[in-house]
């Protein structure tokens, strides 16, 4: 199937995995994290098994799970900002370092029209920054959007106040990214490359979904 990407009023991005090969880097970072505080192997790997199965999912859920579910112990507003500090802090270098898509330059100058924006399941505040300091923050004029909100609520919002123009496509590498763009209306492409989903090629086999290996492969789509 041909994708004519030049027809979409709207382009929405998922950061890890898409934009950024950052999605072992925060898997080990769940896992280091955990330790730091104080887990067990056991423990620690717990939380990344319940990371990669929620592919997407906001790290203040991620955080909740963890303690209540895997320590047994209260998920105070508290408790939850001490992992989401250490969390920060284990990432903030590696995300600097990591590979970023090639490619995402000449696919902005091919869409000239459109809207771009990032949905992430990442903190927003440090989208931001990391997206600033990485210089390419001037290519998504459509906003940076991250945690605490999820990507439903971030895209109904967006519908609501008229910031999401269709026909508009959403690029992931998760179940929970495909599913939010569904939700909401927008086409959908799968990046296969840096996936974390074990069982991706049934998943969008079964579910008719496109599948590309990373955004350089839009250019020649």
């Amino acid at each position: 199937m041909k994708i004519e990407i030049q027809q979409y009023k709207s382009i929405v991005f998922d950061c890890d995995g898409v934009v950024l090969d950052s999605n072992v880097l925060k898997t080990e970072a769940y896992f280091r994290t955990a330790k730091n505080l104080g887990a067990s192997d056991t423990e620690a790997q717990a939380l990344v098994d319940y990371h990669v199965r929620l592919g997407g999912i906001s790290r203040y859920h991620k955080f909740d799970y963890y303690l209540r579910e895997i320590l047994q112990k209260p998920a105070t507003k508290e408790a939850i900002q001490v992992l989401l500090d250490e969390f920060g802090r284990e990432l903030e270098v590696g995300l600097m370092q990591c590979e970023m898509a090639a490619g995402l330059e000449a696919l902005r100058a091919i869409t000239p029209n459109a809207q771009w924006s990032i949905l992430s399941g990442g903190d927003q505040q440090e989208l931001r920054k990391l997206f600033a300091n990485r210089h390419i923050d001037h290519l998504f004029d459509g906003g940076i959007f991250g945690s605490p909100d999820n990507k439903d609520e971030v895209l109904a919002r967006k519908k609501s106040n008229g910031n999401l123009q269709f026909p508009a496509l959403y690029i992931g590498d998760s179940k929970y990214d495909y599913e939010a763009a569904t939700r909401a209306g927008l086409d959908f492409i799968f990046l296969s490359n840096w996936t974390e989903v074990a069982d991706w090629h049934d998943f969008c086999s079964s579910n008719k979904i496109e599948v590309l290996g990373c955004i350089s492969d839009l250019l020649a789509a």
